[in-house]
């Protein structure tokens, strides 16, 4: 399953609607991207598969703030 590290963004279930209004099942998938982040306190590259949104949340707050608070964001669940 395709699955955002940080923001845990999934693919979404909609319908495609024609133009005489026939539905027919798709799917609405994230734009996630395999990115390498350069963590300070471990010293070393770190590949995380991370959304756009997840990217921008990484870069206003910082790698280990962001993936601090995902890890405590699922364990809520």
């Amino acid at each position: 399953m395709k699955v955002c590290e940080i923001t845990g963004k999934v693919a979404i279930v909609g319908n495609n609607v024609s133009h005489s209004h026939h539905k027919t099942k798709r799917k609405f998938c994230p734009n996630l991207k395999t990115k390498r982040f350069w963590s300070e306190e471990e010293g070393r590259w770190v590949t995380i598969k991370v959304s756009t949104h997840g990217m921008k949340i990484i870069n206003k707050k910082g790698l280990a703030v962001a993936l601090r608070e995902a890890v405590a964001a699922k364990t809520i669940y």
